[in-house]
């Protein structure tokens, strides 16, 4: 069975802790970004979640952060929890970054 509870970090660099899952499988915490691109210092930021835990052992998941505290562009991450060959939990994930733009015709370089 996997636990996300705990500090995560990717191949880049940046971190995430997830502080608690509660009884209906939904968690926060926040992740610490290394690779956003903006002027402004980068922050810590909140992330919300949920998982699904199956029956036999294997977590899905997903969670939105918000970069309010420098950004103006939301992720989203889904992602699936392995066990790695050495026993290691290894999380896999694919994320969606969204930056407000200005106009409707600039729509198209709103999504990373």
């Amino acid at each position: 069975q996997h636990d996300l509870t705990g500090w995560w970090e990717n191949e880049l660099g940046s971190r995430m802790h997830v502080s608690t899952v509660d009884s209906q499988d939904n968690f926060s915490g926040e992740h610490h970004t290394t690779v956003l691109n903006t002027q402004k210092p980068i922050k810590p930021s909140p992330l919300v979640g949920s998982q699904h835990l199956g029956e036999d052992g294997q977590c899905t998941f997903g969670f939105t952060i918000n970069w309010k505290k420098f950004s103006d562009s939301t992720a989203i991450f889904v992602s699936q929890c392995f066990a790695g060959a050495g026993g290691e939990e290894v999380l896999q994930t694919i994320w969606l970054l969204r930056e407000k733009v200005d106009s409707l015709p600039s729509d198209w370089k709103a999504i990373r």
